[in-house]
């Protein structure tokens, strides 16, 4: 009679869990960091400069990631109080951008200027980083949180979310033209 609670357990678990098509690959582990993946955005406009920083009163520790700056740029504009990714209230709880086009600063800090910034999704980090102000991250220990694969028009992700501390994974598209999500 002991096995049956066992049976009972583990055969609801057999049929419900998700089941990962063998054509998607692995995300790599360093792709759930969201700071590594700036380096790779490809901007849908041509800007002089961008650079991505967090809310950090040191300049030395405020830089996420910076382009290469012209020679006779300085950008003097305060910080926004809010940004993307907002985890906290204070110090180091938010990202935000800051672009230089025809000599003027510009800002971009809520999750739909950060999509409008990336634009068409040109790669894996861009298609992440969407997911990510949709509130999609890689979990690197189960493939249920962490396979893709791309064509032509889209990104095939399965992606983790915390939704009230208890942890989902998705299933999600990405148009990789306008960078529209869907979930399925």
């Amino acid at each position: 009679m002991k096995i049956f609670p066992i049976i009972s357990f583990l055969l609801p678990g057999l049929f419900l869990s998700q089941n990962i098509p063998s054509d998607l690959k692995k995300i790599p582990e360093i792709m759930d960091n969201t700071e590594l993946l700036y380096p790779f955005i490809v901007p849908d406009k041509k800007y002089t400069y961008w650079s991505v920083f967090r809310n950090n009163l040191d300049p030395d520790k405020a830089i996420i990631y910076e382009s290469q700056m012209p020679d006779f740029m300085t950008i003097n504009d305060p910080a926004p109080e809010k940004g993307f990714f907002q985890k906290c209230l204070g110090e180091d709880c938010f990202s935000y951008l800051i672009t230089c086009e025809n000599g003027r600063s510009k800002y971009f800090s809520t999750e739909q200027q950060l999509r409008d910034f990336i634009g068409t999704v040109d790669n894996l980090p861009e298609a992440i980083l969407i997911a990510n102000t949709y509130g999609y991250t890689v979990d690197s220990s189960d493939k249920l949180g962490s396979s893709y694969k791309m064509d032509d028009a889209f990104f095939y992700l399965y992606l983790s979310k915390n939704d009230l501390g208890k942890r989902e994974f998705s299933f999600i598209t990405i148009n990789r033209k306008n960078g529209k999500l869907s979930k399925f």
